[in-house]
């Protein structure tokens, strides 16, 4: 009623009087006795909103069948899943046949056998080395006590050489007390040259031998004629090999070519 009366009174009498025994009054009627013309309403923003989301959902919609399809965010699984359906209608993997199978077995016999001879071979090798380091350790083990007792052998030797030549011999008479020394000293340097090769210690080293680098060692050269060049002339010091090792290279003077 309010509105009508505030149309009323916009219009003027002729809209009262149209609308003065009308209780509602409807937009249609109202223009229609106005001779407006009557224009609709516009939707409102939710009503759009919800046509456009509809024309969207119509749009995208997934072709038939495209359902069974298995979707990229599925993982790798469904794809597995689909590759195997595909193959359940390829034909089955052929059979081993008996000659595949020795062969296989044959191959695998021969590469056991294989490493069962590297294996003895490994054995075989740990055993000669230990063999040898052993047998090494045991020879050599005196080592450090044969060079001890090296310059006592050179001293028993120097005292020998200073006594002359002719007062060696007890039977010359001219003096037996030097003489008898002289026999003691050699008793002694042979007893120690004995137990020295019983444990493996020769001495070496005597004028004329050739001259060895690796077994002896040049203190000066000197020219003698009468002996060949490149051998040993004189000899201050023996040298000594234990065990075929040199543990103490001989003391030499070498002849040189005149």
């Amino acid at each position: 009623m309010r509105r009508t009366a505030i149309l009323a009174a916009r219009h003027g009498p002729r809209c009262r009087n149209a609308f003065a025994h009308t209780p509602t009054t409807t937009p249609a009627l109202y223009h229609a006795a106005t001779a407006t013309p009557f224009v609709p309403r516009r939707p409102s923003g939710l009503a759009n909103a919800r046509r456009t989301l509809s024309s969207k959902s119509e749009d995208t919609a997934p072709p038939e069948g495209a359902a069974d399809a298995p979707k990229a965010e599925d993982g790798p699984a469904a794809a597995a899943d689909a590759d195997a359906a595909a193959d359940d209608g390829a034909p089955p993997a052929a059979e081993p046949t008996e000659a595949d199978k020795i062969s296989e077995l044959e191959e695998e016999l021969r590469r056991m056998k294989d490493q069962y001879v590297r294996s003895l071979a490994e054995q075989e090798n740990t055993r000669r080395i230990a063999k040898r380091d052993v047998e090494s350790a045991r020879q050599y083990a005196v080592s450090s006590f044969a060079k001890s007792l090296l310059t006592t052998s050179d001293n028993l030797e120097r005292a020998m050489t200073a006594v002359p030549e002719e007062l060696r011999d007890k039977s010359s008479g001219d003096n037996p007390v030097l003489a008898s020394l002289y026999e003691g000293i050699q008793l002694t340097e042979e007893g120690l040259t004995k137990a020295f090769k019983k444990n493996g210690l020769v001495k070496f080293g005597e004028v004329g031998d050739v001259f060895d680098p690796n077994s002896h060692e040049a203190m000066y050269e000197y020219p003698d004629p009468e002996k060949e060049a490149g051998s040993v002339g004189q000899v201050m010091s023996k040298g000594f090999l234990l065990h075929g090792r040199v543990i103490r290279p001989a003391e030499v003077g070498v002849v040189k070519k005149t």
